[in-house]
């Protein structure tokens, strides 16, 4: 074998090695919910609570509320997938549910789907999932329901 050829493979397999590795060195991450209730909510993931609340404060905050109206909602670690789901009583009260750290896609929307059957609770006037975040944060705006 050429020396060339030992050297490419080399890299290869090092490069192979190393980057799961690098992955691995930036370990899990957890999700934060914010919310000012009426006003705007926020969501971060990162690696320790204080870093995704912090975060999430500030997006909630650039969504058009005062950052002290920002409150702590739900904080999962490991984040897995999460869903936003909005709810109007028969009153006309609506708030948002937070739901994190399920394993599957198929799973958070199969929750919030259950959050929101009319006859486990019938009071609700309204219900839908608003959001859907994958284990990285990123945010998705589900199917509606038929």
């Amino acid at each position: 074998m050429s020396r060339l050829y030992l050297t490419l493979l080399c890299a290869a397999l090092c490069a192979a090695t190393l980057e799961p590795l690098a992955r691995a060195s930036e370990g899990p991450v957890g999700i934060a919910y914010v919310e000012a209730p009426e006003q705007s909510s926020g969501v971060c993931v990162a690696g320790n609570p204080d870093k995704a609340f912090s975060c999430a404060k500030a997006r909630c905050a650039e969504g058009g509320a005062l950052a002290r109206d920002c409150l702590r909602i739900a904080w999962c670690f490991p984040s897995g997938w999460s869903t936003d789901v909005f709810l109007q009583n028969q009153d006309g009260f609506h708030w948002h549910e937070f739901s994190c750290g399920w394993d599957s896609k198929e799973m958070a929307l199969r929750a919030a789907q259950l959050r929101c059957d009319r006859g486990l609770s019938p009071q609700l006037l309204e219900c839908m999932t608003v959001a859907v975040y994958d284990p990285d944060g990123k945010a998705e705006t589900p199917e509606p329901a038929p």
